[in-house]
């Protein structure tokens, strides 16, 4: 089992204390740490010192880390433009000797595109855009050196760009595409993904449109072996009891609803959550770190949890 980390910075931190988390992670034998994207705070945290850009983030960390895959989870559509959001990915990825991987989605968060001037849309036009961003994007990475790429459509038009620079990793960086909706999203991730993520559902749900992506795999006459499925759930583990009531009250959570919906609880309790996802196809699990300054959940969770999945 390949198990990454996954922060949400829009909570508010600084890029030492993410750092210094990502450090420890890398230390510790996880494979990957991924941010999210947002740009606004959620629930009752004050926020502060303030949210993180999310590929600012990761170029500091493509220099400041040396094995870790790096990705977000996933960027929005509407922070960026496809031209922009290609050099910016292909660059972090020379940066990063080829460890980057991008997370693109539709978006999701009304009151943070409100809260910083972005245009929003209909989640049918943001599907729409997704599907767009994912063609010219793969297709500028894919331009042979020395070509242009064109691309008129109904939201973006592109006129014999040089498409540079590129991605360090060929043909492109990985591209992950997640969500629960049952027709558009398999039908995206079976046509552009290396990877279909759903974070924060049952067992029985991720099964469910794990089904459905693989059958929109065959729909396409793609081996549907040839996508990485993963899971994320909210990670809250504890050596003892008083450990655990600490760490969820840390994050704002109870420790029996963190049992019933993430990986939480004593380490044999989170590695048995873990092998739940295994066994319905995952074959990577994003473990969702809500206390970023708490590098000691991470000891726990590398000497305890981790010989348990592998």
């Amino acid at each position: 089992m390949d198990l990454r980390i996954f922060i949400e910075p829009q909570q508010g931190t600084s890029y030492g204390a993410v750092l210094g988390l990502a450090s420890t992670a890398e230390r510790l034998g996880f494979n990957g740490f991924f941010s999210s994207d947002h740009y606004l705070v959620m629930g009752d945290s004050d926020g502060l010192p303030g949210p993180l850009d999310a590929w600012t983030t990761l170029a500091g960390l493509a220099r400041d880390t040396e094995r870790l895959r790096l990705g977000t989870l996933v960027t929005p559509i509407t922070f960026r433009r496809p031209g922009p959001l290609a050099i910016a990915v292909a660059q972090v990825d020379d940066m990063s000797g080829g460890r980057i991987e991008l997370g693109l989605g539709t978006g999701w968060y009304d009151a943070e595109h409100a809260a910083t001037g972005v245009p929003f849309g209909t989640v049918g036009e943001r599907f729409d855009t997704l599907e767009e961003q994912l063609e010219i994007l793969t297709g500028w990475w894919t331009t042979p050196v020395g070509g242009t790429f064109s691309h008129d459509g109904t939201h973006f038009r592109i006129t014999e760009s040089p498409a540079l620079p590129k991605p360090t990793q060929r043909p492109h960086p990985p591209i992950i595409i997640g969500g629960g909706g049952p027709r558009r999203t398999p039908r995206l991730a079976a046509k552009f993904a290396s990877e279909f993520n759903l974070p924060f559902s049952s067992v029985d749900d991720t099964a469910a449109q794990y089904e459905r992506v693989r059958a929109a795999c065959a729909d396409r006459g793609r081996d549907p072996d040839d996508l990485v499925y993963s899971a994320g759930v909210v990670l809250c583990c504890g050596a003892t009891e008083g450990d655990l009531a600490r760490r969820a009250a840390a994050i704002g959570r109870d420790p029996a609803e963190l049992r019933e919906n993430g990986a939480a609880g004593l380490p044999d309790e989170v590695a048995a959550t873990i092998r739940s996802y295994a066994d319905i196809g995952a074959s990577r699990v994003y473990l969702q770190v809500l206390d970023i300054d708490d590098t000691e959940h991470l000891d726990l969770v590398a000497s305890e949890v981790l010989p348990a999945v592998n």
